[in-house]
């Protein structure tokens, strides 16, 4: 007889990683979007955010209550209902009561709950104080009516309402940002009144487009005086797709000659802004700039001066620059997923938002109203048995005072029920003795017309409407307030050039045999007498301006290119190359150049091959520089030679072997970069040992100097002419004595 194996039960279950993996992330991910991270569309708020208020309602602290210590709050948080850490559920109530936060603070604070400057620098939750502000009447108002869901919290032993009644839009009021697992949120903060008048458009006209919307939400509206500068045409868009970006920017005053900036944009701290200032002071990339003070204090949350150097300084380009450069002009994105009504998350446009709203309020009022007439129509039944019982009093009082069980002979005697008999009986003889007849049929009149009220209401949509409509106009006219941050039509603000920043001064651009590099203020500069790091020496210097680029070229043929302004002073050794580019292995510094970027130089190689090219071709942008000057095998770069006109002047290469040759610019091509063409010829044969030493470019008038040991030969224009040659050829041999040639330049 075969008998069937049964596996083991080892008091585990096995699943594969994978599965079990993956059921554990989905299950993680749902919590953080439902249970975390992203906000209700009912009522707006956060799971951490409900608990806190309906803790604080709890505690009694209504907005006319005595506030009681933040602590208290906390510990009941996350005690009942969050159980999490107390740290981020504090910093959560902080955020509620912080008016710089919250457009429309829910918790009103007393004690330190931080800055601008610094939102997280509020006290310890055992030394502050809270209480509600009077808008959480709002959330709150309609708790016990019979509104809301309601589900046991995490132990079981109490219960939690699912969301908020919330009477006003409260998702659009305060905005909210979270991020989720795979998605996050960020929904601005609106005004107010403008959202009401909003809601009441759609109320009236279901058909209303969001473009019809807009004209009364007019744009996000935070809890600060900066400008709203976003086109109204990118505003609709935003609110028609649901995603987008708003960009805030600070607003400024003139005072006499200062600047003062008396309003920056949403969550910009000012000292943020002042280092973001400072640094660029320090770099010299604010030369219209003498000082900035910090002058905030609590009358004016927000005061930073400028002090321009002059009153020739033109602040709006000024503040221009520094709109674009530091975070007085800041972009904020927009994606307005929330949790619907079906529970799920979605990212929706201003209608559909407002439509959902509008949907969960009309359901909220329904239940209210339905809850409120239950409770109408008890107390007319049990009114009614009252009424019963006070017109037979002497009877009731007999039949309670002789019968051993009253109740049910009570129910028979008079035709009441249960509850009607329970009420009677619980009612105090002295109370009971002093009812008037009027007074309970009073009573009745009144609940009588209110329970026709409420069915008529129930009964018809437009009645619920208009009820909806009542209420928000109401509401608004309570706590509404005008919008903080007006919207002003502006174009984006654009940094100032760097080179229009920096002063033009004339410097002078020294580099070392070893790469080092230094700038010296003036053109009459020794470049040969300054100091050198031991065994070092001058290399080339150039004459420039301090509001220029500064090209290198080293010995693989590559250039690069920075700052004139940014290079270290002449009074040191000066800086490494190295420090700031990344050449390649084994490759050395061996010249340097600067001019405008429409200047024209000769690059030229100790070969004898050589092009003419444009300033701006040399600069680079990358550490690692851009490939310029193609090198034969063995050849050297030699230092550039600007050219003052391309049609007059002429080109003089000298060779170690004292052969000159001039030749006009015109016949040397202009390539953005390459080998360039021969313009001097070398024997191949004699490559090795002779070699081009310099190049120079002589305009008409000027003349050139041949410098040979501590000698020099100046050669004018004209008696060039002996050396005219076609290029490519040989040119002239110099005379004797002067052959060994170390090197050109153009005599002053």
């Amino acid at each position: 007889m075969n008998e069937t194996v049964r596996p083991a039960f080892h008091g585990f279950e096995q699943i594969p990683l994978r599965e079990y993996a993956e059921r554990a992330y989905l299950d993680y991910s749902m919590y953080v979007v439902l249970d975390r991270a992203l906000p209700f569309i009912g009522d707006g708020l956060k799971p951490v955010q409900r608990r806190i208020i309906y803790a604080m309602s709890e505690l009694g602290l209504a907005a006319t209550a005595k506030p009681k210590k933040s602590a208290r709050t906390v510990g009941d948080v996350i005690g009942k209902y969050h159980p999490h850490g107390d740290s981020a559920c504090y910093e959560a109530l902080v955020l509620m009561a912080q008016p710089f936060s919250y457009r429309y603070p829910l918790i009103d604070g007393q004690g330190n709950f931080g800055s601008s400057d610094d939102p997280k620098s509020f006290a310890a939750m055992r030394y502050t104080e809270s209480k509600l502000t009077p808008i959480a009447e709002v959330l709150l108002g309609e708790l016990g009516q019979g509104t809301v869901d309601w589900n046991p919290n995490f132990d079981g032993t109490l219960e939690e309402p699912a969301f908020m009644p919330a009477r006003l839009p409260h998702l659009l009021l305060n905005g909210t940002t979270g991020i989720a697992v795979g998605m996050a949120t960020d929904v601005p903060p609106h005004n107010l009144g403008e959202v009401v008048s909003a809601c009441i458009r759609l109320l009236e006209d279901p058909d209303a487009s969001v473009r019809d919307l807009c004209e009364h939400v007019r744009g996000p509206d935070y809890p600060t005086a900066a400008e709203i500068i976003t086109a109204t045409a990118d505003l609709r868009t935003m609110y028609e797709t649901g995603t987008g970006s708003v960009r805030a920017r600070a607003t400024y005053s003139r005072e006499q000659s200062n600047i003062v900036v008396t309003a920056l944009p949403h969550q910009v701290s000012p000292s943020k802004v002042i280092e973001q200032i400072a640094v660029q002071m320090r770099a010299k990339k604010l030369p219209w700039l003498e000082d900035i003070r910090d002058e905030s204090d609590h009358a004016n949350p927000t005061r930073i001066v400028l002090i321009p150097r002059s009153n020739r300084v033109d602040a709006e380009q000024l503040m221009g620059h520094l709109f674009a450069t530091t975070d007085l002009e800041k972009s904020f994105r927009v994606n307005m997923n929330v949790i619907g009504l079906d529970g799920r998350p979605q990212v929706k446009n201003l209608k559909e938002l407002l439509a959902e709203w509008l949907v969960f309020r009309g359901d909220t009022v329904t239940r209210r109203l339905q809850h409120r007439l239950a409770k109408v129509e008890r107390r007319l039944h049990l009114l009614e048995g009252l009424l019963v019982a006070y017109l037979n009093l002497d009877e009731v009082i007999r039949i309670i005072r002789t019968e051993d069980e009253p109740k049910p002979v009570l129910m028979a005697r008079f035709g009441l029920d249960e509850e009607q008999t329970d009420y009677i009986l619980d009612t105090k003889l002295r109370q009971l003795a002093r009812l008037e007849e009027m007074k309970i049929r009073g009573e009745q009149d009144e609940l009588d017309a209110e329970r026709d009220r409420l069915i008529a209401t129930l009964g018809s949509k437009a009645k619920l409407r208009k009820l909806i409509k009542d209420e928000l106009l109401a509401d608004a006219k309570k706590f509404g307030d005008a919008r903080m941050s007006p919207l002003v039509a502006r174009q984006a603000a654009q940094a100032i050039d760097e080179t229009e920043l920096v002063p033009s001064e004339a410097v002078t651009i020294v580099l070392s045999d070893k790469g080092w590099v230094r700038a010296a203020k003036g053109h009459d500069v020794d470049a040969a007498g300054l100091s050198y790091r031991e065994g070092d020496s001058l290399l080339a210097a150039v004459k420039g301006r301090s509001n220029q680029q500064v090209a290198f070229i080293d010995s693989t043929g590559r250039s690069y290119s920075t700052a004139a302004h940014s290079l270290p002073s002449a009074r040191g050794n000066g800086e490494p190359l190295t420090g700031r580019f990344s050449p390649a292995a084994g490759a050395s510094f061996r010249a340097l150049v600067t001019g405008e970027n429409d200047h024209r130089f000769v690059l030229a190689s100790s070969h004898g091959y050589g092009f003419v090219t444009r300033f701006e071709n040399l600069l680079s942008r990358q550490k690692a520089g851009k490939a310029m000057k193609s090198l034969t095998t063995g050849a050297k770069i030699l230092q550039p030679a600007a050219v003052s006109s391309v049609d007059d002047d002429r080109i003089v290469a000298v060779t170690s072997a004292g052969h000159l040759l001039a030749v006009p610019v015109a016949e040397l091509p202009e390539l953005d970069k390459g080998k360039g063409n021969k313009i001097i010829e070398i024997p191949k044969a004699k490559l090795g040992t002779e070699r081009v030493v310099a190049v120079a470019v002589v305009p008409p008038g000027g003349s050139l100097a041949v410098h040979s040991g501590a000698r020099t030969m100046t050669l004018s224009f004209k008696d060039l002419e002996p050396y005219l040659g076609k290029r490519a050829s040989r040119g002239g041999l110099l005379p004797r004595g002067w052959q060994k040639v170390d090197g050109l330049s153009i005599a002053p």
